[in-house]
């Protein structure tokens, strides 16, 4: 089986491409916008840009092209127009891709989304589900969920099968942002104000469980034009975040309790309340859909996510 793979080179794609190109029942082709330093690896390559990419020739015996290249979430965003830089990368490039795989006969396209095209929080108890109305709130979900819509659309004009992912949070190891300064400010030793974030609930997803996802929905028959949300299936509160990053260190818990609401007043102090939101609120995603459809239980523990993510290299 041949499958194409953008991202390659990303923190998701690079875990993936290595999983499949070590599986012999596979004929894998990274793709990515940058030269890695491995140029040997034939089975990368390097394509620039994708918006003007084209693929048709790369696409030839394909039967599998897995898009997981996308315009994450930005922090500190500095576009003056956010939501048109995000559907550049999210929205007309992944069309872009898609259109030349129904063209050229590959089976199935998977996209990687994310869990922001149903929202950015959830009620306690209330986890979100695959059958959820999309209610995007930023750019990146509001593109993510465009690609998705425009995906469907073509999935039934051309017959193309579309599988549809959308994770939270991914980390293991090689993450980065938010994450990865958390870990390393944990691995310090430093006191953090946390310990009393204990009732909020959080779906993450470690790479290795998202990739073992991914690998199924590669053949999987009842994969086909679905939409699965994806987790470790254990969710958690910041403050047992917290405690998990400084044991997979070797290092003592020195959270101090601090009380919710002094980080809910600081928030509105200093216009900073989607990040106290993200810091003290909850966001749970509901994978029955994905476990019993597929068959399917996430393989890897939280407590060995966080072991791995802890190996990155600083």
């Amino acid at each position: 089986m041949k499958i194409i793979l953008t991202g390659a080179s990303g923190f998701i794609g690079s875990h993936l491409f290595l999983q499949l190109e070590s599986l012999l029942s596979f004929e894998v082709l990274g793709l990515c916008r940058s030269q890695l330093a491995d140029e040997s690896n034939s089975k990368l390559l390097a394509l620039g840009d994708l918006d003007q990419a084209d693929v048709s020739a790369l696409l030839s015996g394909a039967n599998v092209f897995i898009h997981a290249a996308a315009r994450v979430h930005i922090m500190r965003e500095l576009s003056t127009d956010p939501l048109s830089d995000f559907r550049a990368v999210n929205t007309k490039v992944t069309l872009h891709l898609a259109r030349q795989a129904a063209k050229e006969g590959v089976k199935r396209f998977i996209f990687l989304s994310s869990i922001k095209v149903n929202g950015e929080s959830t009620s306690r108890g209330a986890p979100l589900t695959a059958f959820n109305q999309r209610s995007p709130e930023d750019p990146a979900g509001k593109s993510k969920s465009e690609a998705e819509e425009q995906l469907l659309a073509l999935g039934k004009e051309t017959g193309m099968e579309i599988v549809i992912i959308r994770p939270p949070l991914v980390y293991g190891e090689g993450v980065k942002a938010n994450f990865a300064s958390l870990m390393k400010l944990v691995g310090k030793g430093f006191p953090l104000p946390f310990r009393a974030i204990n009732q909020n609930k959080r779906s993450l997803v470690s790479v290795y469980n998202l990739v073992d996802l991914i690998k199924v929905c590669i053949d999987h028959p009842k994969a086909a034009n679905q939409v699965f949300l994806v987790s470790d299936d254990d969710d958690m509160s910041t403050s047992r975040m917290v405690a998990l990053m400084a044991k997979a260190q070797g290092k003592a818990n020195l959270s101090l309790p601090v009380p919710v609401w002094c980080f809910k007043l600081a928030g509105k102090l200093f216009r900073k309340e989607a990040v106290v939101d993200r810091l003290v609120g909850s966001l749970q995603l509901d994978i029955e859909h994905t476990k019993n459809t597929l068959d399917w239980a996430p393989p890897y523990s939280v407590e060995h996510g966080f072991a791995l993510a802890a190996t990155k290299k600083n």
